[in-house]
């Protein structure tokens, strides 16, 4: 069987999002996201915050760093990464999440989007308000009160 490294998470933004690039010209967003669990203790219910250091790569960093607000939230699908160094002669070590896609939830007003790996903002929804085609006959407008011409005053069940 093979090894599975696959998270999802929804939370808060703990921050701001911080933009910089690598010595190569490569984009990383970094931000934190905070995950509220709630369990109950005794007889009253708790919040418990667990907190997340997220990473987003490339042009998908690039094009969502400027919704990445404290307080927004979104949904993040990635995979975790576990960074090793050393310190004053010890080893330390953090585990992060290397965001495949990250999708901007709830808001402000404006609509969510999806940002994945590719870079390219994925619209939920168009915002194009229906209309009819204009080839396509309506139905002939009727009064609220009155029903169709054609209606049975007989009605089987």
């Amino acid at each position: 069987m093979a090894d599975v490294n696959h998270v999802i998470l929804i939370g808060r933004l703990t921050r701001d999002a911080e933009l910089k690039y690598t010595s190569g010209g490569m984009a990383v967003c970094k931000f934190a996201i905070a995950v509220n669990k709630r369990r109950k203790n005794g007889d009253q219910w708790v919040d418990e915050a667990n907190f997340f250091d997220i990473v987003l790569w490339g042009r998908a960093g690039e094009s969502i760093n400027q919704y990445l607000v404290k307080g927004k939230q979104v949904a993040v699908e990635g995979e975790l990464h576990q960074n090793r160094w050393e310190q004053d002669g010890q080893s330390r070590s953090k585990v992060e999440i290397n965001a495949n896609n990250v999708q901007l939830l709830g808001g402000t007003g404006g609509s969510g989007g999806s940002f994945g790996a590719s870079g390219q903002s994925q619209p939920e929804q168009s915002q194009q308000p229906y209309q009819r085609r204009p080839d396509v006959p309506s139905a002939p407008r009727q009064e609220r009160d009155e029903p169709p011409a054609d209606f049975p005053d007989d009605i089987p069940f």
